[in-house]
C-alpha cells in the first residue's frame, strides 16, 4: 500500500488551475493552425489567428486565456492501493482550488448558493468532483474550468431507444445551432450516452474534457464522431459565430450501459479554449 499526503493534491490541484486557465493545451492550439489553414471564411481565418495570437500572450505573460475562469470541475482516479493520509480527499482538492485562484489572481466565479442569496464564496470553491476508485497505486488527477458561456448552452433529452442514432445526431445538431455564438465558437462538444439522467451528464462532462486528437475506443462510436462533427461545421456558424467552417474542433462521445427503454442523450459544450490540465502522482 503505498502512502499519499494529501497536501500533495493541495499542491498539485493549485498549479492545474493556473495551468489550465493559462496555458492553452497544444493539442487545442494545433487544431486552431490546422482549421485557420482550411477556413474558407477571410473572418474566420482572422479570428482563428486573434484566438492564437491571445493563447500566445496568455502562455508567454502567464495570464488568463479568458477572464471567465470558469468552475472548477476535477476528475480524480483514486488508485485502489493508494492511502491518503493527512486529511480528507475532498477537501485537499478545494483547498488547491482556493490557493491556485487566489493565489493566481484568477476569477473567483463560485456562489455558496443557487437560487436566493448567491453570495461570492471569493475564492472558487467548493469544486465540483468526480472520483472513481481504479486499479494501482497512483492518483490522477484532471481539472477542467468551465466558464458560463459554453455550460449554460450545454442540454439533456431523456429519448428513447426509437429514436435511434438519426435522433441522436439531431438533438445534438440543434443543441449546437441553438447554442450559436454564444459558446464562443470553435467549441469542442461532448456527447454522453446511456446511463441514467445524471450519468448521461458526466459521460458528457468528461468527452468534453478530453484531448482533440483522442478517439472513442469503439469504431462505432468513433465514426459517430466525425459523424457529428461534419454536420455541425455544415452549420456555418463559424468561428465566434461570424460565419464559416469551424464551428467545432471536435466531437467526443462516451457512453454507458442503459435500461432497455431508455436513451438518455447529454451535450456539453467547451469554448474554444477546451481547458484542461491533468497530473499522475
Amino acid at each position: 500500500m503505498r502512502e499519499l499526503q494529501v497536501s500533495t493534491i493541495t499542491e498539485a490541484v493549485a498549479q492545474l488551475a493556473k495551468q489550465a486557465n493559462c496555458y492553452l493545451p497544444q493539442d487545442v492550439y494545433e487544431a486552431f493552425q490546422k482549421a485557420r489553414a482550411n477556413e474558407p471564411s477571410p473572418s474566420g481565418q482572422e479570428i482563428l489567428g486573434q484566438l492564437l495570437e491571445n493563447a500566445d500572450i496568455a502562455r508567454n505573460e502567464d495570464m488568463p486565456i479568458c477572464q471567465d475562469t470558469g468552475l472548477a470541475i476535477v476528475f480524480v482516479d483514486v488508485g485502489q492501493e493508494v492511502h491518503l493520509t493527512g486529511g480528507a480527499l475532498d477537501e485537499a482538492i478545494h483547498a488547491g482550488v482556493a490557493k491556485g485562484y487566489v493565489e493566481y489572481y484568477l476569477r473567483k466565479s463560485a456562489v455558496a448558493e443557487p437560487l436566493f442569496d448567491r453570495t461570492n464564496t471569493k475564492n472558487n470553491t467548493p469544486a465540483v468532483i468526480h472520483t472513481r476508485i481504479v486499479p494501482g497505486d497512483k492518483v490522477k488527477i484532471k481539472l477542467a474550468p468551465k466558464g458560463a458561456g459554453s455550460e449554460n448552452k450545454s442540454a439533456l433529452k431523456m429519448m428513447v431507444p426509437a429514436d435511434g442514432v438519426a435522433g441522436v445526431k439531431k438533438f445534438v445538431v440543434d443543441v449546437v445551432k441553438a447554442a450559436g455564438s454564444n459558446s464562443c465558437p470553435p467549441m469542442v462538444i461532448g456527447v454522453g450516452l446511456g446511463g441514467t439522467m445524471e450519468m448521461a451528464a458526466i459521460c458528457a462532462k468528461r468527452a468534453a474534457a478530453r484531448d482533440i486528437e483522442s478517439r472513442n475506443a469503439d469504431p462505432r462510436y468513433a465514426a459517430l464522431e466525425e459523424e457529428l462533427l461534419e454536420l455541425i461545421n455544415k452549420t456555418g456558424i463559424g468561428p465566434q459565430g461570424l460565419g464559416g467552417r469551424t464551428t467545432a474542433l471536435k466531437v467526443n462521445i462516451e457512453w454507458y450501459p442503459t435500461h432497455i427503454a431508455s436513451l438518455p442523450v447529454a451535450v456539453n459544450i467547451n469554448c474554444h479554449a477546451a481547458r484542461h490540465a491533468e497530473v499522475e502522482l
